[in-house]
């Protein structure tokens, strides 16, 4: 018989998921609270460097995104030998994907900065800190990896306690680093960058010595590393490839709107990052919720229910509004006890308000438009859910163009562009997954 997953179900895997989302938020949190006690081109060009390499980050991110997908369909099939295979192709891919991006960004970025960020101050910083960000690609990517096997496997406590290993990990690191304490030089912006860069060390190191010691390895074929096999991968990229190009098109357009506002001054980038890192907080809780959503779906398709996708959707909306929407209303009625975590400055924290309150609106249609559009991820059509976020996309860039860089608007009201992406990515695919074309997709 048919049976939907329960409120209970659902938390017990998205509250994990949920956990170490907020905890690895936690890291973007610790470099700003910390930059911002050191000068606003610090605080400004820790955003276009981190958003810089956030956008390569997602093309990592979303092979592992494409690798869960297929791992939680193997899992609701009860397939289980055949994920362990899954992992180590993928796990070949990532860090050949490593290599690459890292080399890349190491010679490419030092001429793409200084041609499209206007300040040479804060162009000079964000190199800084790429300089010893990029490190940080070999290690998170491999981390991405046992993430997907987590996600997908529905096992998802683990990763709260990985989270919490990195994020204590990234507070010690960046305290020593950035001011110079216990003997260390006073690195600055760059001692964020590599403090960051070893905090994800350490996260691939707990993930590996816990699946080891902690997850049965023979059930789920995991004991045998597996050779390279081009063919076998080519299937995992074949769903993953799209969910790639996606979230680097995403992120890109995200740098893009910092770099727009960039050109609205010194100061509004400085708050833009602000608000950027507060957003996170609740970004991350849809997230969970998303992923959850993503990965129960493929489940449900799995095992044959694919008429309870659409309840179980709804359901993970209901449950997110629960959480974020208070959230919101609590950042809104509270600014200064919110601002004053990440800049000790009493210009730059009231400066920042309008942001904020315009943001604690957004969490009403960006809700519905992330876990919608993870659901339609979820069942496997990846190219129908880039094609629908390239659609969005390219709303999105026409309005922050529009409204930043021909109007020159108050940076609070560019704010509004989470409003139109959430409600363009929403419409698209609640019309896709009304449609029911996507029952029966083989993966």
């Amino acid at each position: 018989m048919a049976r939907a997953f329960s409120n209970k179900e659902i938390l017990q895997v998205a509250y994990p998921i949920l956990i170490s989302l907020i905890m690895e938020q936690l890291i973007g949190m610790t470099d700003t609270a910390f930059l911002g006690r050191v000068g606003e081109v610090e605080l400004g060009a820790s955003a276009i460097g981190g958003i810089f390499y956030l956008a390569i980050f997602m093309i990592g991110f979303g092979f592992s995104i494409g690798s869960q997908i297929l791992i939680a369909r193997r899992n609701g099939e009860q397939h289980y030998q055949e994920i362990g295979d899954i992992f180590y192709q993928g796990l070949y891919f990532m860090i050949f994907l490593a290599a690459v991006t890292f080399t890349a960004t190491k010679v490419l970025a030092p001429h793409i900065l200084p041609n499209i960020v206007s300040s040479v101050h804060v162009s000079e910083a964000a190199l800084s800190y790429l300089h010893f960000r990029v490190i940080g690609f070999f290690f998170s990517f491999i981390a991405m990896m046992f993430r997907a096997f987590f996600v997908g496997t529905t096992q998802t406590k683990t990763l709260t306690l990985n989270s919490m290993v990195m994020v204590g990990s990234n507070i010690v690191f960046n305290y020593i680093l950035i001011f110079g304490k216990f003997g260390f030089p006073q690195m600055g912006i760059a001692g964020a960058a590599l403090g960051s860069s070893l905090a994800e060390m350490i996260s691939a190191i707990f993930f590996i010595v816990y699946t080891v010691k902690k997850i049965d390895l023979e059930k789920y074929g995991l004991n045998r590393i597996s050779r390279f096999n081009r063919r076998r991968l080519g299937k995992i990229l074949n769903i993953s490839f799209w969910t790639m190009i996606q979230n680097f098109i995403s992120l890109s357009t995200w740098f893009l709107f910092f770099l727009f506002v960039e050109h609205l001054g010194e100061r509004s980038l400085a708050i833009t990052n602000i608000i950027r890192n507060i957003s996170g907080i609740l970004f991350m809780i849809v997230s969970a919720f998303s992923a959850t959503c993503s990965s129960l779906v493929s489940n449900l398709i799995g095992r044959g229910d694919a008429a309870l996708v659409r309840p179980t959707i709804w359901q993970h909306v209901r449950l997110a509004y629960y959480i974020i929407l208070p959230l919101a209303c609590f950042f809104a009625c509270f600014p200064h006890l919110i601002l004053r975590i990440y800049t000790d400055m009493p210009d730059l924290i009231e400066a920042a308000i309008p942001s904020l309150w315009v943001f604690c609106t957004t969490p009403f249609v960006t809700a519905l438009g992330n876990i919608f559009f993870q659901s339609v991820s979820g069942t496997g059509n990846t190219r129908t859910a880039f094609l629908l976020e390239l659609v969005t996309l390219c709303v999105y860039v026409l309005y922050i163009y529009v409204t930043i860089m021909h109007l020159r608007m108050n940076v609070a009201f560019c704010w509004t562009s989470e409003h139109v992406y959430g409600l363009v990515i929403f419409l698209l695919c609640f019309h896709y997954i009304r449609k029911d074309k996507w029952m029966g997709k083989q993966i």
